[in-house]
C-alpha cells in the first residue's frame, strides 16, 4: 500500500509538457457545471445556479441553507467543484408549498449578500437535485508562468488526447493531502479501528504545519489534551475522533463518531486505487483503448457496461467498430458487491492489480460497521469535447489558456498533468486535507 494510488503512465510522455503554474488566482480556474436536464419552472424544488469563488460546495450548501432558514439536507447538488477556483454549479432548495416569489427574492438577496457566492438565476423544478445529475463540467484554466512557445508545445499533446481520449485516472486530491485516504479505507473495510487511528491521527505529512505536527507527537505519547488543544479546527473529524478518546470512549466509537459519508469516501478512495492500478496495467499493455477478451464494455451514452468475449471485442475495435467512435469503451472495477467482475484476460489484469496492493477481492465483499463499499464499473478512457488552447496575457503576465469539456467524474487534473508534465497539479475536486470535507 505504499505505492502512489494516483501514479497512472502518461498517454503523452513523449512528448515535452509546457510546465507552468497552475491556480495563481482563483479567476486562472474556472468550472462550469453543464445541466443534465432544464427545471421545468413549477415544483416543490427552487433551483439556483450559483457562483462561488475560493469557497466549497460544502461552504455554499451551508450559506444557502441558512439564506433560505431550511436544515442542509433541504438542500440538493450534483457534484462536487473545488474551492481554490471560481465555479458555477447548480444547487436546488426544497420550499414545500405554494411559491411565494417575494420571500425567495429576499432569501437570494442573502446568498449575495455572502462574500464568496452569488446566484445567477433561480427557477423551480419538480425535483431534488441529486448527485450525478449534470451532463459534465467545462474547464477554462490559464497556465501561468510559461513563454510563448507553452502553445506549440500543448497542441501535440492536446491533439492526441482528442483523438484517442483520456485515460479516466482518478485524480490525486482524490486520496487527500498526505496521499493515503486509500490507506484509511483499507483499514476501515478491515474494521481496525485502532490502526486506522494511528493512522489517521498519528501518522506525519509531508510538509504539515508545525503545530500539526507537534499535535500527531502527543497523540502519539496518549496526551489527549495536547493533541486536541494543538489540533486546527480546520480539520474538525479528527478533533471529533480525539475528542471522543479524550472523554474515554472506544477506538470503534471515536471511529464511529466521524460521519458516515466521510468514512465510505475513505472507503471509495481504496477503490479509486484499484482502478488506477488497472488503468495503469492496460495503459502500459496498450489495451487502455481496446477491448480484450473478457472486459465489460462502457457504453458512453447510458453508462451501462456489457460483457465481451474475444470474438465481440475484435469485433467492435475493428475499423467502422464501437470503439472507434467512442461510443463504447473498456471499463476497470471499483470493486464492491455492486461492480460486475471482468472475466478471462480482463480479469486477470484486475487480479494483478489487487495483488500489487496486497488486496483480497473479499475486502470488498460488503461493509462492516465501519464503512461500506458499494462499487461500481469506471470507464479506462473517456473523450475530452471542445478543445481550445491559445497564447494570452493580462496584467498579471503571459499565459497559456486551456479549455475543455469532461463528462462527470472525470478529473481536470488527469488533462493538465499531460500537458504540463512538471508536477502533478491541483484539481477540480477533492479533500483539501485528511478528512476535510471534499471541496
Amino acid at each position: 500500500m505504499n505505492a502512489n494510488p494516483s501514479h497512472v503512465p502518461m498517454l503523452t510522455a513523449d512528448l515535452p509538457g509546457t510546465g507552468g503554474v497552475l491556480k495563481e488566482r482563483p479567476e486562472d480556474f474556472t468550472v462550469d457545471e453543464q445541466p443534465l436536464y432544464e427545471p421545468s419552472g413549477a415544483g416543490e424544488h427552487l433551483y439556483l445556479f450559483v457562483e462561488k469563488r475560493e469557497a466549497t460546495t460544502a461552504q455554499a450548501i451551508k450559506a444557502v441553507a441558512k439564506a433560505f432558514r431550511v436544515p442542509q439536507r433541504a438542500i440538493g447538488h450534483a457534484g462536487l467543484k473545488d474551492k481554490h477556483a471560481v465555479t458555477r454549479q447548480h444547487l436546488s432548495v426544497w420550499l414545500p408549498g405554494p411559491p411565494d416569489p417575494t420571500a425567495e427574492e429576499a432569501c437570494i438577496a442573502r446568498v449575495n449578500h455572502h462574500p464568496k457566492l452569488h446566484v445567477h438565476w433561480a427557477e423551480r423544478h419538480g425535483n431534488k437535485l441529486r448527485r450525478g445529475h449534470h451532463g459534465g463540467n467545462r474547464f477554462g484554466i490559464k497556465i501561468r508562468g510559461v513563454g510563448p512557445a507553452a502553445v506549440l508545445r500543448a497542441r501535440p499533446i492536446l491533439d492526441r488526447i482528442a483523438e484517442r481520449g483520456l485515460p479516466n485516472a482518478v485524480g490525486p486530491q482524490r486520496f487527500g493531502f498526505r496521499g493515503n485516504a486509500h490507506t484509511l479505507g483499507k483499514l476501515l473495510l478491515q474494521n481496525d479501528p485502532d490502526a486506522f487511528l494511528a493512522e489517521l491521527l498519528g501518522v506525519d505529512g509531508v510538509q504539515e504545519n508545525p503545530r500539526l505536527t507537534a499535535a500527531r507527537a502527543a497523540y502519539r505519547r496518549g496526551d489527549l489534551v495536547a493533541a486536541i488543544e494543538g489540533w486546527p479546527k480546520s480539520l474538525p473529524h479528527e478533533r471529533q475522533a480525539l475528542d471522543n478518546l479524550r472523554q474515554g470512549h472506544t477506538p470503534e466509537r471515536a471511529v464511529r463518531a466521524l460521519a458516515r459519508t466521510q468514512r465510505d469516501f475513505l472507503a471509495s478512495a481504496l477503490q479509486s486505487a484499484v482502478f488506477n492500478r488497472v488503468l495503469a496495467r492496460r495503459l502500459n499493455a496498450g489495451t487502455w483503448d481496446r477491448l480484450i477478451d473478457g472486459d465489460l464494455a462502457w457504453k458512453h451514452e447510458n453508462r451501462a457496461t456489457f460483457p465481451v468475449d474475444a470474438a465481440v471485442a475484435a469485433t467492435e475495435n475493428a475499423e467502422g467498430g464501437r470503439v472507434g467512435g467512442f461510443a463504447v469503451s473498456p471499463s476497470g472495477p471499483l470493486p464492491g458487491p455492486d461492480c460486475q467482475p471482468a472475466e478471462r484476460e480482463a480479469l486477470a489484469v484486475e487480479d494483478a492489480a489487487l495483488a500489487e496492493l496486497d488486496l483480497e477481492r473479499s475486502l470488498f465483499d460488503g461493509g462492516t460497521p465501519l464503512a461500506d463499499a458499494g462499487g461500481a464499473r469506471r470507464p479506462l478512457r473517456v473523450p475530452v469535447g471542445d478543445v481550445t488552447y491559445a497564447a494570452g496575457g493580462d496584467e498579471h503576465g503571459p499565459y497559456l489558456s486551456v479549455s475543455f469539456e469532461l463528462g462527470r467524474g472525470v478529473y481536470a487534473t488527469a488533462v493538465m498533468a499531460e500537458v504540463m508534465k512538471n508536477a502533478e497539479p491541483g484539481g477540480e475536486s477533492g479533500v483539501a486535507a485528511q478528512l476535510s470535507q471534499p471541496a
